[in-house]
Parts: structure tokens; sequence; C-alpha cells
């Protein structure tokens, strides 16, 4: 380990800072924000420096640095392009013992400055020591997806039942336990999610020996297909959960991303056969998050867009189980996105409709007339089976025979196929296909654009 971690506190502590260009102002940034004073020496400053100067926070000495300028200062930074001038900051610092950092010459530095991860008062910091601080700050970026938002806001209420919990509960061992089991529990998740008020009094009856073994539903949009259209918080929560109720339209690249030790049940369905009825379902989640557990109920797309959302959380609420809702990209939006077709075009559409094409009875009952509006797209989940039905449909309320179409099988997998036609000609263009579910179709002069974006979006993949 080249450089140990450490933390400095340099709260109203006054830090010198030479050089007055673009790399001092991003250095004087980060001092403020950790609460120092800043002393910059520097002939003249840049613009962005100049308007950041605070008569109580940031002085400006307006000439070339002198050894007598690092005397009683907490920290110094070189920011010039003088070679000469940061190794005579670095020697003088040095021999004085206080910390020096030489931007971008880290054989003149006593510490070097981290990537930061800021979730106040959590800080993670990543250096590779001076030697990639690109990879560093790549590190960074991963970190900051993976670590909520809330963070912060999950320690600070934590710090602040500390000495509390301490009196409480005497002993280290049974004091781990109780904040692990606090911390990835229901508790986090509602200070996460902004219901702090919840998180207290779970944590008081925690407290005051009334544990619930109630648990929790977590309704999550598992996207259309592609794992890297899943939200951070979508993969916090498959990361904790203790059981998974997945469906037919999860495919096996998100299911891989949950936790490895998680109960997993399948729930999914298609036409004329339903592995677990809908009610069936709704009784499951109530029944685990009643034993207690954390439940995940992961659906295609979206859970309020042709999910069935609505009526897996009725009960829930009813019964008084907490639940959250996690959107997922719908799978219009990631279809269209990954075929090239703008739902929307200044050109060519000013609103799209979503319906679905599941028959009754043998039939499609949509509001055709209804559909058939000009500079609208109309997006169609679920009409593989229906397909001649709708192309008739749509045609008789008098869409042209000539309208584009396109069938978009397996969207946004890798073996996503895009096939593209009219009104009157798909139903005998897939006739002979082998089309493998899911598939959504796109109805609209929007599909013209496929053949123009879609060479591109592949491109870009």
């Amino acid at each position: 380990m080249q450089h140990l971690p450490v933390f400095l506190d340099l709260r109203d502590q006054t830090c010198l800072i030479v050089g007055g260009g673009e790399v001092a102002a991003r250095k004087c940034a980060m001092l403020r924000r950790a609460g120092a004073k800043v002393k910059i020496v520097a002939p003249a400053l840049c613009r962005r420096l100049a308007e950041a100067i605070e008569p109580a926070a940031i002085e400006h000495v307006a000439r070339d640095f002198q050894t007598a300028d690092v005397e009683d200062v907490a920290l110094v930074v070189a920011a010039t392009d003088d070679g000469a001038v940061n190794e005579k900051v670095s020697q003088a610092a040095r021999a004085r013992r206080i910390p020096v950092n030489v931007v971008d010459h880290p054989e003149l530095c006593s510490f070097v400055f981290p990537s930061i991860v800021d979730r106040s008062p959590v800080i993670v910091a990543v250096s590779s020591g001076g030697a990639s601080p690109v990879l560093a700050r790549l590190v960074r970026a991963r970190l900051e997806g993976l670590l909520p938002a809330g963070l912060g806001r999950l320690a600070k209420l934590l710090g602040r039942y500390r000495d509390r919990i301490k009196q409480r509960i005497p002993t280290f061992s049974e004091r781990r336990r109780f904040w692990e089991d606090l911390i990835q529990g229901p508790f986090s998740e509602h200070v996460l999610s902004g219901d702090e008020a919840a998180a207290v009094r779970l944590l008081e009856d925690r407290l005051a020996g009334n544990v619930s073994v109630t648990g929790a539903v977590y309704l999550i949009g598992a996207g259309p297909g592609d794992p890297d259209l899943l939200s951070f918080r979508a993969l916090r929560l498959m990361q904790a959960a203790d059981v998974v109720l997945y469906d037919r339209l999860v495919s096996p690249e998100v299911l891989d991303l949950v936790r490895r030790d998680a109960e997993r049940i399948y729930v999914g369905k298609r036409r004329n056969y339903h592995r677990m009825r809908q009610e069936e379902i709704n009784a499951t989640l109530l029944n685990l998050a009643q034993a207690g557990k954390r439940v995940v109920r992961l659906k295609g797309g979206d859970p309020f867009v042709f999910g069935r959302g609505g009526e897996e959380i009725a009960g829930l609420a009813a019964a008084g189980i907490h639940f959250e809702v996690v959107p997922g990209v719908t799978a219009a939006n990631g279809c269209a996105a990954y075929a090239g077709i703008p739902l929307t075009h200044r050109d060519y559409a000013q609103s799209v409709v979503l319906v679905t094409g599941n028959l009754r009875d043998g039939r499609v009952n949509l509001d055709w007339a209804g559909l058939v509006r000009p500079q609208q797209t109309l997006v169609i989940y679920m009409g593989l089976t229906g397909l001649d039905q709708i192309c008739a449909g749509l045609q008789s309320a008098g869409m042209s025979s000539a309208m584009p179409v396109a069938l978009i099988e397996r969207g946004t997998l890798p073996d996503q196929r895009v096939i593209v036609s009219t009104l009157a000609e798909l139903p005998a263009r897939v006739a002979g296909e082998t089309i493998q579910a899911p598939t959504l179709l796109i109805v609209g002069d929007v599909v013209r654009l496929h053949e123009q974006f879609a060479w591109q979006v592949t491109a870009g993949d």
C-alpha cells in the first residue's frame, strides 16, 4: 500500500493553493466543501476563481509564491504550470512537515487527492496513487451508481441513535447484530425512499421490544430485457431480497442479478396457461411479507403499464404491508429506442397511445376509431396472436393500408429482430416466420425512420 487513506478535518483551517488557473479552482472548491479556509497565492486568477472569492473564506494574495507563504497553514497545494515554482512549494512544505500536493507530479507530493463519492457523512475515496487519475475517476463513477443518494440521510439518522442504542444494548456483539439486522431490513428502505418518519417508528418499536416480523414487498420494473436498463434502486433491492417472484417477461440476464441465495418463484403466464393465477400471486406476496420476508416482485417492463401492479398492491395496502413500486423502462420506450423508432417526432407524431391486443373470446376488442387519428403513434402490446384482426380493424376504421408497421421481437435483447411492413402486408409477411415472444407492434409514420436511425443505434450498442 503506497498511501495510507486518511480523512483530514480541515474545518476552519487555512489551506494554501499556489496557482490561479482552472486546476486551482477545482482544488479550491474541494477544500471549501470540506469547510477549509483557502489562501490563494497567484499573480492573477481565472474567471472561475475570481467569481468564487469570499472575503471571509477565500483570500487572494496577488503575487508570486514566497517560501513564507507556507507558514501557519494546514495543507498546501501547488497547481501552477511552472515546474520550478511547484518544486519550490513542495520543498518549503516538506521542510515544515506540512502535507503538500503538487498536481500531476506525484514525486513531489506527500499526499494525493482521491476521487470522491460524497454521501456525507459517508465519504468514499478512490485513488490510484497518482498512477492513473482517469482510472480512479472511472472506479468512482461505478461506485456513484452503486451507492444510493440517500445514504447520507441514513448515516445521520443512525448517528442520532448511536448513544441511545449503546446504553440500551451493552455488549458489542449484540449491538453489531442489532445494527446489521436494522440496516439490512425495511428500516433502510424507508429512509432511502424519503419516509424517515416510518423508519423512526420502526426503530422506536425495536428499542421498545415491539419487534414486528412483517416484511415488505417491492414491485420492480425489470424493463424489456436488457439488464443495463435496470435502475440503481431496482438493482439494490434485488440484491437484498429474500424471495423473488418473477414472470415470463423477465429476461435470464436480469434474473442473474438477483441475490444468489434468494428463493425464486416463477409465476409466469402465457396465453391459455397460467403457472400461477393472479389471485394466487396476490396471496403469495401477502403471505411472504407477513412471514417477515423481503419480497421482490419482478415484472417485465413497468409494473403499472399492463403489469397488473395495481391489483397486486391493493391487497398489500389493505393488510397494512409496506410496499414500494420501482418504475422500469416500459417495453414501448425500450423496444422503440433499440429499434431506432422515436415514438414522437415533430414531423410525424405528436401523441402516443399504448394498448394491449389480448384476445377475449377469440377476438380483439379495441376502440378502432379512437386509435385511427392523424399524427399519432400506436403501440400494441401482446398483439402477435391477434395480428390479423388488429391490422384489419385499423384499416376498417380508416387507417391507410400503406401505414408502416414494425413488429419488434425480443426487443433490447441481443437477438432482437425488427420486421417492418405495412398494415396490409404484415400478416402475410410474418406468416412464414417463427416469432418468439415477447413482441411489440408500433404503428405509425414514425416507423419510416427505422432505416435511417437503426444502424446508428446498433453501432453505438
